[in-house]
């Protein structure tokens, strides 16, 4: 089976990872997504942030939704030692599930930032990546760039829509809902 790995901290998971998910299957070819949340993103800042426990469980509600979506909420990260580099959470589906093929999928914000992941190399000689529009990043110079240092990477651009929302966006919102409530 072809699976998109789809990791983040969905905090909180909304449309536009839905319409990201749905291409994935139905336009990209992937037989299913696993949709892994991240307990941390080691780049990001831990603080203000909804527990993993709480992002997982709001995840399955919602996607509990979409019966039709090919997608499986894992929480594998949640039950490995930290910290949960993405190239241990590969090797772990892969070493789970021999019988399956494991593409990771990120947003072109994450391609340019790719070479400080960790063991990125082998995730991109492995594992491959498939990587969606995201406004403001040009996939095919980042794309090109990585190319230059190997030419065996496996670097797949989707042709997907561009999502112009964020969960940072959802967040603030709702935030300032908040402060404006009698």
């Amino acid at each position: 089976m072809n699976v998109a790995v789809y990791s983040g901290s969905f905090n909180p998971l909304h449309k536009g990872h839905l319409a990201i998910i749905r291409h994935l299957t139905e336009v990209d070819g992937f037989d299913e997504v696993r949709l892994i949340v991240s307990p941390q993103n080691p780049f990001k800042d831990a603080s203000n942030r909804d527990s993993a426990e709480d992002r997982l469980n709001a995840a399955r509600e919602t996607l509990a939704k979409y019966p039709d979506l090919k997608v499986k909420v894992d929480d594998i990260e949640l039950r490995m030692p930290p910290p949960q580099y993405t190239i241990r959470t590969l090797d772990a589906l892969r070493a789970g599930e021999p019988e399956n093929r494991f593409t990771l999928v990120v947003g072109a914000d994450n391609l340019e930032s790719f070479p400080r992941w960790r063991d990125y190399g082998r995730i991109l000689l492995e594992y491959g990546i498939a990587v969606f529009p995201r406004k403001g990043y040009h996939r095919g110079h980042l794309k090109a760039r990585l190319m230059k240092e190997n030419p065996e990477y496996r670097i797949t651009l989707l042709d997907a829509p561009l999502v112009n929302i964020s969960s940072t966006e959802i967040r603030q919102g709702l935030k300032n809902a908040e402060k404006w409530k009698a």
